[in-house]
């Protein structure tokens, strides 16, 4: 099949391209043909955020939004920032010292991004374009000349061992003119793209975190519409690792609950699915969520190295934009307004190639991305995830307050001065004979609960015989390298139980329970010796997030 455009992934970004292609198309009487593939059963049903949301790049898109139904209906009313000093205490911390970017106003709106791609999804058909969930990308096409042709989605149909089942449909080869990648944090052929393309050359490395998250019903008397929380510190600072948690109080007594924790952890005995139980026992949160039913579950790697780590985004025939590239303001800790307006620049940027006679194979999305907003936005919060890595919570907190709330506004430029980080996020372990063990409270079934429970709950589904997408290169690496060093670590990072230690004839093996995977990208960025690739199952499979 052929395309002018085909653009890879119906989130934020993707959908944003899509519309803004079928407009300019409109407005300059140019009819073009534009695809989006969608590896999850429906729009909507991989994405997963928390999600607070700034209209920026969605009124430049649709200005008329909220006239039109877009799913925004809770501005946020209380904006609150706190320090967990321990298992029972906490400090709220003032405004003032809270980096401006951090602050929210009502020009924020507490969403499901679930909803609002659906939403987009919608606006993009009405446009004319051509949406195929249910059909993952499984590799991109580079002709003898080194340009990306288009992509070929994934067979349908096989077993375990690669061969046609009676059900066996080949995957479909979808031909353009420019692809867009839109994949989402760590995409697995966006990373083919930056190996192949040296997109990241001269950049610090790429850094990642792991946000998991629940969306909970509870009591109306405990129920605060258009509150926010937001907190650093317990448990995370136990084990001395990064990261945040938060509270959104969302329309019809809902609220979403999560923490997101740097993997850049160095303690091999840490399960980011652990710390987010235990954290949901601060009476913080669990004032909020006692008496409640917790009825959704799910998570994801985020992309937060920003603009120092972020790889140059175009090449020939394509582009790469949003978290697959990593736009990710982390001083706003906010990605999908971000993700969109690199959606709408890389509309422009091809179709201005589209509009011309002859086609330059690289389309020029560089230029209007360093004129633009987003790249302003970013170089302004540049520093922030960095200086966390390398002063703490404290120290990055008080740098980035001084950044943002006293250099800026007095000096009215960017500081002088750029901090990054070089150590890869799975270089960063330490191995067990250096690390305190972790004593894991076990699951009340009130507040906190067990993977398999969780896992349900995420409506998580594969079909058991197909090739196993998560790809070892060497099983003997993680019995005798990485369970004696690091007690093998997939069992404690992977959120959904999909890595185990088993004992078969008195011999202890690593077993995967690929029909559990969540699509988070955990295991492809944080295993010590990069032994894990993670590569797309068939079409369909994997969670089914409702409102996330």
């Amino acid at each position: 099949m052929e395309f002018d455009v085909v653009i890879v992934g119906a989130g934020p970004a993707g959908l944003s391209t899509a519309c803004k292609l079928a407009q300019l198309s409109q407005q300059a009487d140019k009819p073009l043909s534009v695809c989006v593939v969608e590896k999850g059963a429906e729009v909507g049903a991989h994405i997963i955020s928390g999600a607070l949301f700034d209209t920026t790049a969605l009124t430049e898109l649709f200005p008329n939004w909220a006239e039109m139904g877009a799913p925004l209906h809770t501005p946020v009313n209380d904006d609150q920032f706190h320090y967990l000093a321990g298992q029972h205490n906490n400090i709220k911390v003032p405004h003032f010292f809270t980096p401006k970017p951090m602050r929210n106003s009502q020009q924020t709106y507490i969403i499901s991004l679930a909803e609002l791609c659906r939403w987009l999804a919608k606006q993009a058909e009405s446009l004319g374009v051509e949406v195929f969930p249910g059909f993952a990308a499984a590799s991109v096409n580079i002709d003898e000349s080194g340009t990306v042709t288009g992509i070929n989605t994934s067979d349908m149909g096989l077993d375990k061992n690669g061969e046609q089942k009676q059900n066996f449909e080949p995957g479909i080869e979808l031909k353009a003119k420019y692809t867009i990648f839109a994949e989402g944090a760590r995409g697995h052929l966006g990373k083919q793209l930056i190996e192949e393309y040296k997109l990241d050359e001269g950049k610090q490395p790429q850094h990642y975190a792991i946000g998991l998250k629940e969306l909970w019903q509870i009591p109306e008397s405990q129920h605060q519409l258009g509150a926010v929380l937001h907190s650093v510190g317990w448990p995370l600072n136990e084990s001395k690792s990064f990261g945040g948690s938060f509270l959104y109080h969302m329309e019809n007594n809902q609220v979403s609950v999560g923490l997101i924790i740097d993997l850049n952890y160095s303690n091999s005995y840490l399960s980011p699915f652990e710390e987010f139980q235990r954290l949901k026992h601060h009476p913080l949160f669990s004032q909020t969520l006692k008496g409640g039913q917790r009825i959704s579950y799910g998570a994801r790697v985020i992309t937060k190295g920003g603009l120092n780590s972020l790889p140059k985004q175009q090449f020939p025939g394509g582009l790469l934009i949003g978290c697959d590239a990593g736009t990710l303001d982390g001083a706003k800790i906010k990605g999908s307004h971000t993700a969109m307006k690199s959606g709408l620049l890389a509309a422009e940027a091809v179709f201005e190639q589209l509009s011309q006679e002859t086609l330059n194979n690289i389309p020029d999305y560089q230029s209007l991305f360093e004129s633009s907003w987003l790249f302003e936005e970013l170089e302004s919060s540049r520093n922030f995830n960095s200086s966390i890595h390398k002063f703490g919570h404290l120290g990055g907190g008080l740098l980035a307050t001084c950044e943002h709330n006293i250099w800026l506004p007095i000096m009215g430029r960017k500081v002088p001065w750029t901090i990054k980080d070089h150590q890869l996020d799975h270089e960063s372990l330490v191995e067990i004979n250096q690390c305190k063990p972790i004593d894991y409270p076990k699951p009340d079934n009130i507040l906190s609960f067990d993977r398999p429970s969780s896992v349900y709950l995420s409506g998580t589904q594969h079909d058991e015989n197909q090739p196993c997408h998560l790809v070892i290169k060497s099983t003997s690496t993680a019995i005798q390298n990485h369970l004696p060093r690091f007690d093998e670590p997939s069992q404690r990072y992977c959120p959904a139980g999909v890595y185990e230690i088993v004992e078969v004839d008195g011999e202890q093996k690593l077993q995967i329970n690929a029909a559990n995977c969540l699509h988070c990208k955990t295991c492809d960025i944080k295993d010590p010796s990069q032994n894990i690739t993670w590569v797309t199952p068939e079409g369909g499979g994997g969670p089914s997030y409702q409102n996330m």
